[in-house]
């Protein structure tokens, strides 16, 4: 098989979480350009658009709701995408929630909604997806990470803890099913166009320092992930086990 062809996800069930917009949503449709056929998934509605742009390029996908706030959402999602298109070949974990508080202040309720979202509802799906793949000796899992995977951020305590967490997760699971031809690794987004980050993007100051940093003078755009999602999803990923991947415009190098 050629360099180029262990790229393609013919034949491969994706499931993106949040892929309603944002780097989700970009995943999935690279995805689907790769070949895969993608299950798209909202939180609080279905990933309509996104699926209809996969339609119009020819691909499957269907658009699913879940809340994965609920402690039985993943488990809900993943009963809902298997029985409509199959156990999923590839996972990608990129739901996640964000709340920004001092943390002397931190309100107990939000963080517990974060870690759900952000890290329990993670495990749970892995887990989910985890048992068929060991069974067919094949998977790709893709969890979104962070920055603050390995900095600590400000007044954001539960979403460093849940991003923290998910570097740590990857690479646990990674050692218990690499061996099983399960390959779970991870990509930690730097500063990116999302909705989460619109608070930095108006706020003038921190904009400015973050361009600063940046060495390549910008913040990334969704599109900017979506070479670092196929290539994990691929067959040209099948050596690699437990990486955090960083898609930064050289941030974590300064």
């Amino acid at each position: 098989m050629g360099i180029l062809e262990q790229f393609r996800l013919d034949g491969k069930v994706a499931l993106v979480t949040g892929s309603a917009s944002g780097l989700g949503a970009a995943i999935a449709l690279a995805l689907a350009d790769a070949g895969a056929s993608v299950a798209c998934h909202g939180n609080r509605r279905p990933a309509d658009e996104t699926s209809d742009k996969i339609r119009s390029m020819g691909r499957t996908s269907q658009s699913f709701a879940a809340d994965l706030a609920a402690l039985d959402g993943a488990q809900a999602l993943y009963q809902s995408v298997s029985s409509a298109m199959g156990a999923p070949d590839i996972l990608v974990n990129n739901a996640g929630t964000i709340y920004r508080q001092a943390a002397e202040d931190y309100d107990l309720q939000e963080w517990m909604k974060v870690l759900q979202v952000n890290l329990n509802s993670v495990f749970r799906l892995c887990q989910l997806a985890g048992h068929k793949m060991l069974e067919r000796r094949h998977g790709k899992i893709i969890n979104i990470a962070s920055l603050l995977s390995f900095q600590g951020g400000i007044r954001v305590p539960a979403y460093a803890a849940s991003k923290g967490g998910i570097a740590q997760l990857t690479k646990a699971l990674a050692n218990e099913w690499a061996g099983h031809n399960v390959q779970v690794n991870a990509i930690a987004p730097g500063y990116f166009r999302t909705t989460n980050t619109s608070a930095l993007q108006k706020d003038e100051v921190r904009n400015r320092q973050i361009l600063e940093r940046i060495p390549a003078g910008r913040w990334g755009e969704p599109e900017d992930i979506a070479g670092a999602a196929v290539f994990l999803a691929s067959q040209a990923s099948d050596y690699i086990n437990g990486e955090v991947l960083v898609v930064d415009g050289g941030w974590m190098a300064r």
